[in-house]
């Protein structure tokens, strides 16, 4: 005779076991999919301390006149650049393509401003052209503009005959404000002032308690901070430049400051438009499967997501899309883009420009890489600033 309860724990423990593991492996893969997850937005959120070398150096003459590398996206494009190397602690200057091969391209070397770039192997091509506003041989003082955190750096180029029109420059992610050293010759020989600012977590103004980015979410604050002290100090027209996160930075302060009133005009360079879009399309590119992009938008955007992130406070990233919140934008934006970005898609730029074309003028380019335009061309580059600064409906005194 079969012991019926005998047969039943059997019966049981047929099907638990295989049920545990399985059960089991669902636990594992929700646990590597939150540690995956948490990886991607850090990845974005989190300043990094270096960035990716992604070009070899193949050799450099002997007069160090020329420097050969690889073929890369930005290795061939011509224009003039800035190159790191040695985990960034090694800067030099190159200028154009003086002899290509099918795996190679030489450069001119215009200058090492610092390092060893004889023990270099690898570098990273980069849109700085002066690495100090005393490069630019033009007056400036440093200054500091007074924001919730603290004193945040800041250089101040003046008109030569300051009217009360002002500039405000906000670099990118991952940069700081030499990048918009560039910017300053153009505006300043169509009368206007440069006010060079940085922004919390970006190395040079104060760190936030958790040391994360907010994608312009928070950043914003610190540009705001910055129209403050350009009103204090006599500026009644003001012109809010960002480049690339920094873009978003100025929309934001464009539509959220108090003192937006005083904003004519707003201009971009290779700008993020809509984060949801662009950070989709960087994990897209990276290969990530889509619900774990789905899941690192998540956990940037809700309250649970500091378990994974480490922030503190979330994104609002519907309130960074400016194609849906097109409507809400009221004053003229010069907006320039490259079709090859190769960072942050020209799509959400395409896009706004289609929405308003009441108000954006869009200089778009097809090869220029990402905030490299001033380096690609230039001419093109400060022709479209001056052009849409004369077109600025503003009375000087």
């Amino acid at each position: 005779m079969v012991d019926a309860r005998r047969h039943a724990g059997r019966s049981r423990s047929g099907w638990l076991g295989p049920a545990l593991w399985a059960a089991a492996v669902v636990e594992a893969g929700v646990a590597a999919a939150g540690v995956v997850t948490g990886l991607v937005a850090r990845s974005v959120i989190v300043p990094p301390r270096t960035r990716e070398c992604d070009t070899l150096v193949v050799g450099v003459d002997r007069d160090r006149s020329l420097i050969e590398f690889t073929r890369t996206p930005d290795s061939v494009c011509p224009g003039r650049y800035s190159v790191w190397f040695n985990g960034d602690r090694g800067l030099a200057r190159v200028g154009e393509v003086v002899a290509e091969s099918s795996s190679t391209v030489t450069r001119e070397l215009v200058a090492v401003e610092y390092g060893d770039l004889s023990r270099a192997s690898r570098v990273r091509f980069a849109g700085w052209w002066f690495a100090h506003p005393r490069d630019l041989e033009l007056p400036y003082e440093n200054v500091e503009n007074e924001t919730e955190l603290g004193a945040a750096p800041a250089w101040l180029f003046p008109a030569e005959d300051d009217d009360g029109c002002w500039v405000i420059q906000v670099h990118g992610r991952a940069s700081r404000r030499q990048e918009t050293l560039r910017s300053v010759p153009v505006f300043r020989g169509e009368g206007w002032t440069s006010l060079l600012v940085s922004y919390r977590n970006d190395g040079d103004a104060p760190f936030t308690a958790d040391g994360t980015y907010s994608l312009g979410d928070s950043e914003w604050a610190d540009v705001d901070a910055a129209m403050r002290f350009a009103i204090d100090r006599g500026a009644t027209h003001l012109v809010l430049m960002g480049w690339s996160m920094g873009g978003a930075t100025v929309l934001q302060a464009a539509s959220r400051s108090e003192l937006a009133g005083h904003v004519r005009g707003v201009s971009l360079d290779s700008p993020v438009i809509d984060w949801i879009t662009t950070l989709n399309a960087i994990a897209k590119e990276s290969g990530l499967p889509w619900v774990v992009r789905r899941l690192a938008l998540l956990a940037m955007g809700a309250p649970w997501g500091r378990i994974v992130t480490g922030k503190r406070e979330p994104i609002n990233l519907a309130r960074l899309d400016f194609v849906t919140r097109a409507s809400e934008l009221t004053v003229p934006i010069l907006l320039q883009h490259s079709d090859d970005d190769g960072y942050v898609p020209a799509d959400g730029s395409h896009a706004l420009a289609r929405a308003r074309r009441d108000i954006v003028t869009f200089e778009r380019w097809r090869v220029a890489r990402h905030t490299k335009l001033w380096n690609f061309d230039s001419e093109r580059w400060e022709g479209a600033i001056r052009q849409w600064l004369r077109g600025l409906s503003i009375h000087r005194a």
